[in-house]
C-alpha cells in the first residue's frame, strides 16, 4: 500500500468491518453489527499553551534563566507515564522532556496539582538534583525520551545522555521504586552496543514475570542509531540488533501533519511484546517498527533473547527470524498492547489511535481507527496502557504538535500539549471515555 492511499477513505476507516475485529477478542469487546467504531473524544487530563516548570526557588529559575539553561519556548514534552498508588483513584502523572536543546532544566516531571498561567505546573522527578549537572555529572539524568513503569510499582527511565544533540554521558538505564524513589537498578551501556555521537536511545520496553516481579529483558530501541539493544538483567550483558528491518524507509522521511510537514530520520521507536498466556499464541513475540517507515515488525523473544545469535556489526545475523506483518501506509509514533493482543499507535497521517488484533493478518480491512481528532492528536509520541485502580486497562496518550515544534514553531496561544485518555473498554466499543 502506498503512501497516497491513505487518503482513499478505504484503505484503513474500514469502520463497518470491526465488529469482526473486535469479536475474537477473547470475546470480550462485542458490538453490533454497522456500529461507527469510534469514541467522539479521549478525556482530557492536562492541556497547555507551554509548560509550566517548578524550581526548588525562585532564585534558582532566574539562574538558570539567565545562564541560558531554561528556555521556556524550548521545552517540549514526548512520553507520558501514570501509575496508581494501592488502588488510589487519582494517579500519578510523569511527563518527558528531551533535551533538544541546552534549555531544557530536567528531562523527567511529574504533574503537580498547582495552577500556573500556563496550566498546571511540573516538578522535576525524582528530584531536581537529578537533572541540574546538565550532563556535566553522568550518575545523574541527562536527556529521558521514554519511561515505562512496570505491574510492580518500578519506573524504568532510559537516559539517552545527550544535549542539543551532543553526547555528554553514556546511554544507561536506571529503575526506581516508586514508593521511595530509591534506586532498584542501574545499567550503563557499553561502548559496544551504542555509536558515540549518533546513537540516539529513546523506548525503553521490559519483559517482566508479573507473578515474581522479575524482569528478564529490557529492549531499548535506538531511533538514530538504527537498532535494538537487548539488555540481560540478571546477567548484566546486552547485546545489538541492527538490520534493514529497524532502518527507516525513504519515502517516509516526510511528516505531514494538520497542513505541515518537517523532516524526521529515526530507525526503531516503538516496541510492545505479547501479552503472557495470549490463546493461539504458543510463543511471545517482540512488536515493533521505525518511525520513518510504515512497515510493522515482528520476532520472536526467544531469537531475540538468544544473545549469542547477534554478531557485532553482522547485519545479517538473525535476518530470516524477523517477520514483516504488512505496511499500513502512514508512520506510526507510539505504541502499546492491550492484556487481549490489540495492538494500537498514534498514527500520523489522519491523526488518530490505529488498532490492529494481532491474531489477523497486517492488513487495510482489519484496521480501524478508535478515534480520529485532527485538533487533539496532532503527533502522539506518547502512548501507555496501564490499569486503574479498579484493574482495568486504559489507554493514556501524550500529544505535541511536533511539527510545529520543528518546524514554523508552536504558538503559544494555543494549546499545543495534551495529556488524554480513555478506558480500553470503552475505546474498542465506540463508548463514551468519560
Amino acid at each position: 500500500m502506498d503512501y497516497s492511499s491513505m487518503h482513499c477513505q478505504h484503505c484503513i476507516r474500514i469502520i463497518a468491518l470491526v465488529s469482526c475485529l473486535i469479536a475474537i477478542v477473547a470475546g470480550q469487546y462485542a458490538t453490533a453489527p454497522g456500529i461507527e467504531y469510534h469514541s467522539k473524544a479521549l478525556e482530557r487530563v492536562f492541556e497547555a499553551r507551554n509548560l509550566e516548570l517548578g524550581f526548588p526557588t525562585p532564585k534558582e529559575r532566574e539562574r538558570v534563566l539567565r545562564a541560558g539553561l531554561y528556555d521556556p519556548d524550548s521545552v517540549v514534552p514526548i512520553d507520558v507515564d501514570v501509575y496508581y498508588t494501592h488502588g488510589d483513584k487519582t494517579p500519578s502523572i510523569f511527563v518527558t522532556i528531551p533535551r533538544f536543546t541546552k534549555g531544557v532544566p530536567y528531562s523527567l516531571a511529574y504533574v503537580t496539582n498547582e495552577v500556573r498561567e500556563n496550566g498546571t505546573e511540573l516538578r522535576a522527578y525524582p528530584s531536581y538534583d537529578w537533572h541540574q549537572s546538565h550532563g556535566a555529572d553522568c550518575n545523574g539524568l541527562t536527556s529521558v525520551y521514554r519511561t515505562q513503569i512496570d505491574e510492580c510499582g518500578r519506573m524504568w527511565i532510559l537516559d539517552s545522555g545527550e544535549i542539543d544533540f551532543v553526547q555528554h554521558c553514556p546511554p544507561q538505564l536506571y529503575a526506581l521504586d516508586l514508593a521511595s524513589g530509591g534506586v532498584v537498578h542501574h545499567y550503563r551501556l557499553p561502548q559496544d552496543v551504542y555509536k558515540t555521537g549518533v546513537s540516539r536511545f529513546v523506548t525503553p520496553t521490559i519483559e517482566m514475570d508479573a507473578k515474581n516481579c522479575d524482569v528478564g529483558h529490557v529492549y531499548m530501541a535506538d531511533s538514530i542509531g538504527d537498532g535494538i539493544v537487548v539488555y540481560d538483567v540478571a546477567a548484566q550483558k546486552s547485546w545489538r540488533i541492527e538490520n534493514k528491518y529497524t532502518y527507516p524507509h525513504p519515502d517516509f522521511g516526510t511528516f505531514k501533519i494538520a497542513g505541515e510537514s518537517f523532516q524526521l530520520w529515526d530507525g526503531s521507536v516503538a516496541m510492545s511484546l505479547t501479552p503472557h498466556g495470549l490463546a493461539g499464541h504458543l510463543e511471545r513475540m517482540l512488536y515493533f517498527h521505525s518511525l520513518s517507515s510504515d512497515w510493522q515488525m515482528a520476532i520472536p523473544l526467544s531469537v531475540v533473547n538468544n544473545g549469542s545469535i547477534w554478531k557485532r556489526n553482522d547485519v545479517s545475523a538473525g535476518l530470516d527470524q524477523f517477520i514483516l506483518l504488512g505496511k499500513r501506509g502512514s508512520q506510526c509514533v507510539a505504541a502499546a498492547m492491550s492484556e487481549t493482543g490489540m495492538l494500537l499507535c498514534g498514527l500520523v497521517q489522519p491523526p488518530s489511535i490505529l488498532a490492529w488484533n494481532i491474531r489477523q493478518s497486517y492488513t487495510p480491512e482489519n484496521m480501524a481507527l478508535l478515534i480520529e481528532d485532527e485538533q487533539r492528536l496532532q503527533f502522539v509520541s506518547g502512548l501507555k496502557i496501564v490499569r486503574n485502580h479498579e484493574g482495568k486497562e486504559e489507554i493514556w496518550a501524550l500529544s505535541n504538535r511536533l511539527q510545529k515544534a520543528f518546524g514554523t514553531g508552536l504558538n503559544f496561544k494555543e494549546v499545543n500539549y495534551r495529556i488524554q485518555k480513555c478506558g480500553i473498554y470503552e475505546l474498542l466499543n465506540g463508548l463514551p471515555c468519560h
